[in-house]
């Protein structure tokens, strides 16, 4: 029996801005989005810290989280991720601190250790290069300490922030934070909406290293997975041209906003299997398909929660396919 009506499914929100639209617009749709997946059901509605992207709109991400937040009632907002090290841990510890005094137990904070930016972008940012890379640990230890309750003997509070215990996920693509979050007994997050490739070893790291903690007594496995769902599987390959051409735009290292679909795709065949390692784990196609191919990937990740991301031109399409997504899975 399909384990699927029993997977929770999530939202990934890469707020993307499409050609000839805007942040603004941007904002109203994420909004609308959060607003029609909370009366689907879906559990979270995650928005991810990117910079100097020009299609993608959630660089204040701690701020899109309170306006999502704020126009919801019921469905968790949080990150994934906050780029732990383009930040000190006390600034993130007051913001989601200040999230989750504005919003008791709706906010989740993911956390990632990539830049979310470009060389240059990092210089901008004060990031130093080597942040993140001996000291993660460190970093998220500290955290967590300004989000736990206050020590007697500590100096430096979040305030607020201090015994909120805002929950904490690790996310990556690799097996670097599914070892960390096993070690740490942290839930964990994959991102195979767009690095599909280490999926099942990043799992199984996670899974066999696993320590009960304080969060949480076993594992808990989020994978992010891109879906296309439209009425018909020709319809949906139609769509999903919008997500193909972002990536493909991303290899030619051309500027990232949502392009409208198209019917015939005009690349090489290495820049075909380029942008097919990067949609790896995309499921596109009309009802009937996206049923079978995510009961499929749940039963051979037995992941315990779904985090579709779902890249549309037109918004009314990417409402409609969270709704597809939603009647098949239940």
């Amino acid at each position: 029996m399909s384990q699927l009506a029993n997977t929770a499914l999530s939202v990934l929100d890469l707020a993307p801005i499409r050609q000839g639209g805007s942040a603004e617009e941007t904002f109203r749709n994420s909004v609308s989005l959060a607003q029609r997946t909370e009366q689907l059901g879906y559990t979270r509605y995650w928005l991810a810290e990117h910079h100097n992207i020009a299609g993608i709109a959630s660089a204040a991400t701690a701020v899109l989280i309170g306006h999502v937040a704020g126009q919801t009632s019921t469905i968790r907002v949080g990150s994934g991720g906050i780029m732990l090290p383009n930040h000190p841990p006390l600034v993130i510890a007051e913001q989601f601190g200040t999230l989750e005094t504005l919003y008791p137990g709706r906010i989740d904070l993911g956390l990632g250790r990539a830049p979310g930016s470009d060389g240059a972008t990092m210089q901008a940012m004060r990031r130093n290069a080597q942040a993140g890379v001996d000291d993660f640990p460190q970093l998220l230890n500290e955290l967590q300490s300004y989000l736990a309750d206050a020590d007697p003997q500590q100096r430096v509070k979040a305030v607020p922030g201090q015994g909120t215990h805002v929950p904490i996920w690790l996310l990556g693509s690799s097996g670097y934070s599914a070892q960390l979050a096993a070690k740490l007994g942290l839930p964990f997050a994959f991102a195979a909406q767009f690095a599909p490739g280490y999926l099942f070893e990043a799992l199984r790291l996670y899974r066999d290293n696993f320590r009960p903690s304080e969060h949480l007594d076993k594992p808990h496995a989020m994978v992010g997975l891109p879906v296309i769902a439209a009425e018909s599987d020709a319809m949906a390959h139609y769509l999903a041209t919008t997500s193909q051409q972002k990536f493909l735009s991303l290899i030619r290292g051309k500027p990232t906003q949502s392009l409208p679909p198209v019917e015939q795709m005009d690349w090489t065949p290495m820049e075909r299997s380029q942008v097919s390692q990067f949609l790896g784990a995309a499921i596109i196609g009309g009802p009937d398909t996206v049923k079978a191919e995510l009961e499929a990937f749940q039963a051979r990740t037995g992941a315990d929660e779904l985090m579709i991301n779902s890249d549309f031109y037109d918004h009314a399409d990417r409402l409609r396919n969270y709704e597809i997504v939603a009647d098949v899975a239940r």
